[in-house]
């Protein structure tokens, strides 16, 4: 089975008012990361108050390549202001259950601060 590119991001919005902007860039990027080239699949889903990717890649290049680029590359810019947020990364050969996404993301994600 090929190996793929896994991405899982969480943001937790800072107060319930950044809600309009968080989804003035979320959708646009999801829409972008499903047209991007090298994406084999983008989902989103809310556990726990957190909002959730779960992204399949081609590659750890694609998935750069779409992060810093368009709608994404806005959102990121403003992303300190609104919310907190964890990304984890890694090669595997299918993606991880919405189950086991949770405990994925609190055991390995590391803090995202944009540069």
């Amino acid at each position: 089975m090929a190996q793929h590119y896994i991405s899982i991001t969480g943001l937790r919005l800072k107060r319930w008012w950044h809600g309009p902007l968080f989804w003035r860039y979320a959708l646009p990027s999801m829409m972008q990361a499903r047209q991007s080239h090298g994406n084999i699949s983008a989902e989103a889903r809310k556990i726990d108050g957190i909002h959730h990717t779960l992204t399949v890649w081609t590659s750890r290049k694609a998935m750069l390549d779409f992060v810093h680029s368009g709608t994404h590359k806005k959102a990121i810019a403003g992303f300190g202001r609104i919310a907190t947020g964890k990304t984890y990364g890694y090669l595997a050969d299918r993606p991880p259950s919405w189950e086991d996404l949770p405990v994925i993301y609190a055991e390995k994600g590391r803090d995202y601060s944009p540069r």
